[in-house]
């Protein structure tokens, strides 16, 4: 019987990183890898990144042009998930370099599954000092304070909707509130959990400012609104357009929109006087011709200039209760006119009609995102929503509903006791109010 031949290492020093930031850390771990060999970069791809943190700033291309530049730097391979061992059983590198951060924590898992596959064929785990001093956070929020280019910004929403299974989206009607969507963020089972983007709408924009929900508050307006989100965050913002007005004024909104790096107008197929979508027949609202605004969808996107703006079409038939065959029929039409998303609209209590169109929706040749918005369904999960091809949900008015009763029962609670002492208990502490928002001397 022959013996079993194994397996030999190839000589290659194998490092991963997903290198967004730079710094002094990453050229360490290089300057020690190479000197126990050719460096082979296992680049994370943006899939990789966002999986379990907020999607990379530059894209895969533009980081790995960096990285090739290293000195030190043999060869840059995307690694496509958190797990080397896909990409170390492919090279057989005899030495895998990284900091000695990883013993403990989330990524102790991953440490182990190295250690197991580089025993396969005598390679060795080299494990260097990790370098203090330096922090991803504190690049990140450098970037925050530094902004953002209207281009770039606009970009990230197509990058989200092709890396993530389910992109979160929250509304904001506020530079403040941009500001909560733009900070807000948990650890969940090794993994950081933040919304990618914020939900700019008439509802919201009109309500804050005293104003009810019927076009009151004009287009300009709500723009001056999103200006001031914009100059406080970073993130993708995606913009209630309503019905979009007449064609010929659509196509100006469009221009403006891209102008400020927004990443995306959502318009509903309804015509006539401006009424919420959540009435539903209780007042009249009327549904648009889907040849007509097939015709919209078309002209504003002959109107951008950017293939990065999208133009997402919201469905109204099941609102107006003009069935699921109406429904698909208008999504068919409006893919076909150039939409890059279909938002279906529901006003019921259960996510039973959503699913039920998801189900039809996976049937069509030429799809585009699907896009809900779970108000009235709020029990539904996110976990459901993608098993059933959701790719963008919209949290669409949570905190403006949710400032309101804090600042009632403020207002309350100092008239009832003649002084503000007692309402403390619902307020932010004033110091925390100063430092919310740092001034940078200088910047």
């Amino acid at each position: 019987m022959k013996k079993r031949q194994a397996k030999k290492s190839s000589g290659l020093v194998y490092v991963a990183m997903s290198a967004d930031f730079i710094h002094h850390g990453h050229v360490n771990i290089i300057e020690e890898a190479r000197k126990l060999g050719k460096v082979v970069v296992g680049l994370l791809t943006d899939e990789a990144v966002a999986s379990y943190k907020r999607l990379p700033l530059l894209t895969y291309e533009q980081r790995k042009r960096v990285i090739e530049n290293l000195m030190g730097v043999h060869r840059v391979i995307p690694q496509k998930t958190l797990d080397y061992v896909q990409n170390l059983k492919k090279l057989r590198p005899a030495f895998v370099v990284h900091g000695d951060d990883w013993k403990t924590g989330v990524q102790r898992e991953t440490r182990l599954r190295v250690i197991f596959a580089l025993k396969q064929w005598g390679g060795k785990l080299v494990e260097p000092q990790y370098t203090v001093g330096v922090s991803s956070a504190e690049s990140l929020a450098y970037q925050e304070q530094a902004g953002i280019s209207p281009v770039a910004r606009m970009a990230r929403l197509r990058r989200l909707l092709e890396t993530k299974d389910l992109v979160r989206i929250l509304e904001a009607h506020s530079g403040l509130s941009g500001l909560i969507v733009e900070k807000a963020k948990i650890q969940r089972e090794g993994k950081t959990i933040e919304f990618d983007g914020m939900w700019e709408s008439s509802l919201t924009d009109a309500t804050s400012k005293g104003k009810p929900d019927i076009a009151v508050v004009d287009m300009h307006s709500r723009l001056q609104t999103i200006n001031e989100i914009l100059e406080v965050t970073t993130k993708p913002i995606v913009v209630d357009g309503d019905s979009g007005g007449l064609i010929e004024h659509f196509v100006f909104t469009v221009k403006s929109a891209e102008r400020l790096g927004i990443s995306s107008l959502v318009i509903e197929d309804k015509v006539g006087s401006k009424r919420n979508s959540l009435f539903g027949n209780t007042v009249q609202q009327l549904q648009d011709t889907p040849e007509n605004f097939a015709e919209k969808i078309t002209a504003g996107k002959r109107a951008q200039v950017s293939d990065d703006f999208m133009v997402i079409a919201r469905i109204e038939s099941l609102i107006l209760e003009m069935g699921m065959k109406d429904a698909l029929k208008r999504a068919h039409a409006y893919i076909a006119a150039g939409a890059d998303g279909i938002l279906i609209h529901s006003k019921a209590k259960t996510p039973g009609e959503i699913f039920a169109f998801c189900k039809e929706y996976k049937k069509f040749k030429i799809r585009v995102p699907l896009v809900v918005v779970p108000s009235t369904y709020s029990t539904v999960s996110e976990d459901e929503l993608q098993k059933a091809g959701i790719r963008m949900v919209i949290y669409a008015n949570h905190l403006l509903r949710a400032s309101y009763p804090a600042m009632h029962k403020a207002a309350e609670t100092i008239l009832k006791y003649g002084r503000a002492a007692e309402a403390d208990k619902f307020c932010l502490p004033i110091k925390d109010v100063i430092r919310m928002i740092p001034y940078e001397s200088g910047s």
